[in-house]
């Protein structure tokens, strides 16, 4: 009877199973390489850009590339010269969220998920943005979700519910980022935050030069940004972002910018919306190796919080491939890490998404940087 018992229940779970398959059709485009520099191991970066695909493992990454140009094409995001691989797990469990991993990226440290910048015990965890403010540095984030989601917010918030948002978007407005851009326009009272920031809520704001005698906040959609002609790209966001802080002229500074809705298309299973969220992404990382290049003192990373969605890719049919999802949640698969820069050559090998925040720290020999405002020392 035993025996007869363990058949049932292998039976019953084989039936459960479904098909979840789909076809994306191979792409043609060819391949536009960049310029690729060599940089001294020994050479120290000044400013640091996080880009962030949330959801982003490299299975996202290969279907990406086969539906922009087939097997053998490259994205911009492969032309990177080093690459890592990163472990996603939460404090003391397999599974994490945006807002956990977001916080070892900016503290160092595991936490719970739903936390942001919190230790497991709710005891505040200082973060790179807040080190850095004391070094003279300015810093920016951008997100295609709203600008109080967990991503985003786990740089300049401490909270035990990253979905307190009324709590988070009050800490933005207090904290010392210089440029907040993303989505979120809901969540603030654009009357009252007038006084300290200049607002931005239209894509065209973001072609002029703005008074840079108060911090700038762009809300272009009330929640999470919709992706149409009348709003901005993670791309276009970015650089508004970057051009504003390297104005700045100060000690160097920080930025994130998040391709937040990746992770939503892999909640959703939809591979279409995934490749076109990706696309703006590695948009974003053709501009920032540019950037780069041309700075010569600025160290690039991607990375990503988590595997969204179980993708796999299955066969070849004709000029399609098949895949399927395996799930709507996260998933504890492994995620890339890509760096270029001074200092990239340590972003190799496999590592805890905590020792992203350390080697970030390395790089800019934060040890050695004295205490001063932006342009004066204290």
């Amino acid at each position: 009877m035993k025996h007869l018992f363990v058949l049932i229940v292998l039976i019953v779970s084989s039936c459960d199973s479904y098909d979840n398959s789909e076809k994306i059709k191979i792409g043609s485009e060819k391949t536009e390489f960049l310029e690729i520099k060599n940089f001294p191991n020994n050479l120290k970066a000044k400013n640091i850009i996080l880009l962030v695909g949330d959801g982003l493992a490299l299975n996202h990454i290969t279907l990406s590339r086969i539906a922009a140009g087939g097997l053998d094409h490259r994205l911009y995001i492969d032309q990177l010269p080093y690459h890592g691989t990163s472990l996603t797990h939460s404090f003391e469990n397999v599974y994490t969220d945006s807002a956990a991993a977001a916080t070892t990226w900016a503290t160092g440290h595991k936490t719970k998920t739903k936390y942001l910048s919190l230790d497991p015990k709710k005891e505040k965890l200082k973060t790179i943005i807040e080190m850095l403010e004391n070094k003279g540095y300015v810093s920016g984030i951008v997100a295609t979700s709203s600008v109080v989601h967990a991503t985003p917010a786990a740089f300049y918030a401490h909270s035990d519910d990253r979905y307190d948002y009324k709590n988070i978007s009050n800490q933005l407005i207090d904290s010392s980022i210089n440029i907040a851009l993303g989505g979120g326009l809901k969540f603030f009272d654009i009357n009252k935050i007038e006084y300290t920031h200049h607002v931005i809520t239209n894509k065209d704001s973001l072609d002029y030069k703005l008074d840079h005698s108060k911090k700038i906040i762009g809300l272009f959609d009330d929640d999470g940004i919709e992706r149409s002609a009348e709003n901005p790209t993670q791309r276009q966001m970015t650089n508004f972002a970057l051009e504003h802080l390297d104005s700045k002229k100060c000690s160097g500074f920080f930025l994130m910018s998040e391709g937040s809705q990746i992770d939503w298309a892999g909640h959703d299973n939809d591979a279409v919306a995934m490749i076109e969220e990706f696309k703006d992404f590695d948009l974003t990382i053709k501009d920032m190796i540019e950037f780069v290049n041309k700075n010569k003192e600025t160290l690039l990373i991607i990375t990503s919080d988590h595997e969204t969605g179980g993708l796999q890719i299955l066969k070849q049919d004709g000029e399609y491939v098949t895949i399927q999802w395996g799930t709507g949640r996260h998933t504890s698969i492994p995620v890339g890490v890509q760096a270029y820069g001074p200092g990239a050559e340590l972003f190799q090998g496999l590592m805890d998404n905590t020792e992203i925040h350390h080697k970030m720290l390395d790089v800019i020999d934060y040890k050695s940087l004295n205490n001063q405002t932006c342009g004066n020392k204290e």
